[in-house]
């Protein structure tokens, strides 16, 4: 099958002719069905649930910012329904073991007596995965989460256990301002695509999230995907050509952000103490080609890289003490670089 170029100069990305043309047609649609699906369960979270569903198709994890009770378990819940995955939950406290998240050898014995180790699976062995909590754990126990979101295994008992795929946790945080809350290391915030806050829903669909919580039947959103067809649409985003403008403009940014860059603006030296690094520059680049093919392109835009840009390297930049206490925001200059750059 011959190959097919979509941008003019250098492509990051090559569509194997026709064939992946109509799968990107044909998939454009669902997308859009799974996105309407999940919103009329999750209510005033249109933002939120793009920018999940992004993370997913890009093959990534996300990391949920917002105070409890803003439907964080019921957008895993949902999501997990609509794509077909299988859901499992880890409840984070401060008592929590590296075991109960991976899962431990236990001693069995056989109908004949004989006596050997079996190695029982904990929770982390799910497609979709809720961390509820995370920085309410030690980080002992936060680090437990690294390898298998690095890796997609776990080790125990000097023995690699493959976790299913697709695989992705979405972990949820309260605000670190909280009691009882520990910082996530800057390594697993690292491994985290997104960064994605929520907010209170605005008062309509506040009223509408009444009316349709409060009756006597609950609304359930239907399947429109499984694993195997979800992996077929993670591919096919990392097929789809990125332009040189768009490469050039991720690259511009995050090094824009980077205080020992030459490109780094005076106010970018002086406020941060350490910028994104290369890894972050790869998430912005796939999560534009999900985006684009979530709103049925074949290839990103500048406004996806715009609409991406804080969500993926918000959590990779470190403010000085001296720029927190003046009141600056890590979001405030990542806008301010993209209007410079893009």
């Amino acid at each position: 099958m011959s190959e097919q170029h979509y941008s003019t100069g250098a492509s990051a990305g090559t569509l194997r002719g026709e064939a992946d043309v109509a799968e990107a047609d044909r998939l454009a649609p669902v997308l859009r069905d799974v996105h309407t699906a999940i919103g009329s369960i999750v209510l005033g979270q249109d933002r939120v649930i793009e920018q999940v569903l992004v993370t997913i198709l890009s093959g990534g994890h996300a990391l949920l910012m917002g105070a409890p009770g803003l439907g964080k378990t019921l957008l895993v819940n949902t999501a997990s329904r609509v794509l077909g995955l299988d859901a499992t939950r880890i409840q984070f406290t401060p008592d929590l073991m590296p075991s109960d998240i991976t899962g431990a050898e236990i001693l069995d014995q056989d109908v004949n007596g004989q006596r050997a180790f079996r190695f029982l699976p904990g929770p982390i062995f799910g497609q979709l995965v809720l961390a509820d909590e995370i920085n309410r754990a030690s980080p002992r126990t936060q680090s437990a989460l690294l390898q298998a979101m690095a890796e997609h295994r776990v080790t125990q008992g000097g023995k690699d256990y493959i976790l299913p795929s697709p695989f992705h946790v979405l972990a949820t945080q309260n605000p670190i301002e909280q009691e009882g809350t520990y910082p996530l290391p800057e390594a697993q915030l690292d491994r985290f695509m997104l960064r994605i806050p929520l907010d209170f829903p605005n008062r309509d669909a506040e009223r509408q999230m009444l009316l349709q919580t409060t009756g006597a039947t609950t609304a359930q959103a239907p399947t429109l995907l499984n694993a195997e067809s979800l992996l077929a649409a993670q591919t096919l985003v990392r097929r789809l050509p990125v332009g040189d403008k768009i490469v050039d403009a991720i690259l511009s940014l995050t090094r824009a952000l980077r205080p020992e860059d030459p490109s780094a603006s005076s106010e970018v030296r002086d406020a941060v103490s350490f910028g994104p690094g290369p890894r972050a520059a790869q998430a912005l680049m796939i999560a534009t080609r999900a985006r684009a093919l979530l709103n049925g392109r074949l290839a990103p835009s500048l406004d996806d890289v715009i609409a991406l840009a804080e969500p993926v390297l918000s959590h990779r930049i470190g403010l000085g003490f001296g720029a927190r206490a003046s009141g600056v925001t890590v979001e405030a200059l990542i806008r301010a670089q993209a209007q410079t750059i893009i």
